[in-house]
């Protein structure tokens, strides 16, 4: 059985993502191997399998196991994890089988592409569609890589940092299966050059030219004209792979390897980091791409139109979709939806007042009476709280009615109630409606990778390498530019009519001048900035802090005779069963380890 004669029979047998009908060939697993040479489409549809297998999410998923939110959905595997239920042989955050099926259809389509006939017609949009083809490939494989090492890397017990088994080559039949795990530092090398051949291949941006100057002198040489360079790099392939987005993934996969439980062993240093960092935000223009209305993407209506152009937070999304789903998910139940991400007060108490401060700072005003006045004008965009008014309808999360006597939006009244005193707003727009009679459905994206995120991970890097206002690389902005940037765009350091304190941001100075609480600060911002958009989970471990803090809520009575509201704390409405000795890293599949004896496992899982 040779893979020369039966190539698909075997990749289809090795790959466990959901590629189905992804192209008609794949289904003719009997096709001669020359017959891809012939036939593009047929050669593209391995790296279209690739994509397929991309690792991101489209709701709101990883955040629920952790100390930003509970889910109300009782069979949720997060919900399970989180409650002690993570095993090595039964892992929701498992990476394994997905990444390592988009590495082997990436690897597949790298040894074939220079030998398809792209264009045979005309040599130069033949090297142009070649190099762009094995640019994406390049670029897709780092990434796998990437998830692969946040998912999986660890320590074994003989004090050694591993990453997975590194394969720069497709399997077959004849292979060795039974592979041992590279190092960290050695998967994260591997991801830096992957993304380095990405960027050398492929533009920044998919965008069509205008005129022959703009042709890159390598592909005039050899004839390029304009139409043919705009087919092959021109806006029809925009949201392909593309040198943006292949810095974007050398970041993340850089922050990771710095960050506390990693840098020992990873090989980089949080100076490397922030430079990787600042080389992708200058392609964007610096600070001035900094979008200031990026907070909000999700209700843009005007550039989440079709026809609309790219936003500029989002560096990299999956495909429009006009649905509901996402708000049928989380709407409160008086609204038609089923309430399933319920945030935690512990996020809710991580929003700083309108002045800035913490409202642990006996300064900031904080009031335990009356808890969301004055507060991060964010905590009224991203969550639904008690007595907020939400399309139009004024949403009780306490123990009473509202005005019409409904009481499904109360605290646990019904299975698809709120258990912690809130619904989750951020992601949803106030323009559908699940109703099924009453169908009204609208344009959504969910982006994989945003310009706030790169921002943030400059500023965490820049931070720990340099200080505050460290700036050796010359970009110049420094952490704390950054966040004054993000706090600035949130509207802190304002009046309710929002106008700048005369004082302007004191508690964001106060930390300018000390490392550590500037390093409090960035983690801070980073949560709220991207809360629901499942980071917080990866975010945490890589930090080394506790995985298990007792999720918290909000329990709101009132008085029958002065209507007068009173607020209680539940202090574990969800205990959090993990073991923070081990489980700050994910496990190697049990039944990988049990397979093949060269894997070790990550100490602690069994």
């Amino acid at each position: 059985m040779k893979i020369k004669n039966i190539i698909f029979y075997f990749i289809g047998a090795l790959a466990l993502c959901s590629c189905d009908d992804m192209f008609e060939p794949a289904k003719e697993n009997n096709r001669q191997e020359e017959a891809m040479y012939e036939e593009s489409k047929y050669a593209h549809g391995l790296l279209i399998y690739g994509y397929d297998c991309l690792p991101y999410y489209s709701t709101t998923t990883t955040d629920v196991a952790t100390d930003d939110a509970v889910t109300n959905v009782k069979n949720s595997s997060y919900l399970d994890i989180a409650t002690g239920a993570w095993e090595a042989d039964w892992d929701p955050m498992s990476m394994w089988n997905l990444c390592k099926s988009g590495i082997q259809y990436v690897n597949l389509f790298l040894e074939k592409v220079e030998k398809v006939k792209w264009a045979p017609s005309a040599a130069s949009k033949q090297k142009m569609f070649t190099d762009r083809l094995k640019g994406e490939a390049f670029g897709l494989r780092a990434l796998f890589y990437y998830h692969l090492l946040q998912a999986h890397g660890g320590y074994a017990d003989d004090g050694v940092l591993y990453g997975v088994p590194l394969l720069t080559k497709s399997e077959d039949a004849s292979s060795d299966f039974n592979q041992p795990r590279a190092t960290f530092s050695a998967c994260v090398k591997q991801i830096f050059a992957d993304c380095d051949s990405a960027i050398a291949l492929l533009p920044q941006d998919y965008a069509d030219i205008k005129t022959e100057s703009e042709i890159p002198d390598k592909y005039h040489r050899i004839g390029a004209q304009i139409t043919g360079y705009n087919l092959v790099f021109g806006t029809k392939s925009r949201n392909l792979m593309s040198a943006k987005i292949a810095e974007a993934v050398k970041a993340q996969a850089a922050l990771l390897a710095a960050s506390p439980a990693f840098r020992e062993q990873s090989g980089v240093t949080s100076a490397e980091a922030a430079t990787l960092c600042a080389n992708m935000l200058k392609h964007i223009g610096g600070k001035d791409g900094f979008d200031p209305t990026g907070n909000i993407w999700y209700k843009n209506t005007k550039m989440l139109d079709p026809a609309a152009a790219e936003m500029p937070e989002i560096l990299w999304r999956a495909d429009r979709s006009k649905d509901a789903s996402q708000e049928r998910s989380n709407f409160p139940p008086t609204l038609y939806g089923n309430g399933q991400v319920n945030p935690s007060q512990n996020l809710v108490d991580a929003f700083p007042m309108r002045n800035g401060r913490p409202i642990t700072d006996p300064k900031s005003g904080y009031n335990p009476n009356d808890p969301y006045a004055n507060r991060d004008p964010r905590l009224a965009e991203d969550i639904i709280y008690n007595g907020m008014k939400f399309r139009k309808t004024t949403i009780i999360t306490g123990t009473y009615p509202n005005e019409k006597n409904e009481t499904d939006d109360n605290l646990t009244s019904i299975a698809t109630s709120t258990r912690t005193g809130y619904y989750m707003k951020k992601l949803l727009r106030e323009d559908v409606n699940p109703l099924s009679s009453n169908l009204i459905e609208q344009q959504h994206i969910y982006p994989r990778i945003r310009s706030t995120e790169i921002f943030l991970a400059y500023a965490e890097a820049a931070n720990d390498a340099w200080g505050p206002k460290g700036d050796p690389t010359g970009i110049g902005f420094t952490a704390y530019d950054v966040i004054k940037l993000i706090r600035e765009r949130a509207g802190l350091a304002t009046n309710e009519a929002n106008m700048p304190l005369p004082e302007g941001d004191v508690y964001l100075e106060e930390c300018a001048a000390d490392q550590a609480k500037m390093t409090e600060l960035i983690r801070n911002e980073r949560r709220l900035e991207l809360c629901f958009e499942n980071k917080r989970f990866w975010d945490l471990r890589r930090w080394l802090l506790p995985l298990n803090e007792s999720v918290r809520g909000m329990k709101i009575t009132r008085n029958e005779e002065t209507s007068e509201l009173s607020y209680s704390i539940m202090e574990e409405v969800e205990k959090r069963d993990f073991d923070n000795s081990y489980q700050i890293y994910g496990p190697i599949p049990k039944a990988e380890i049990l397979r093949w004896s060269n894997l070790k496992q990550n100490k602690g899982w069994r």
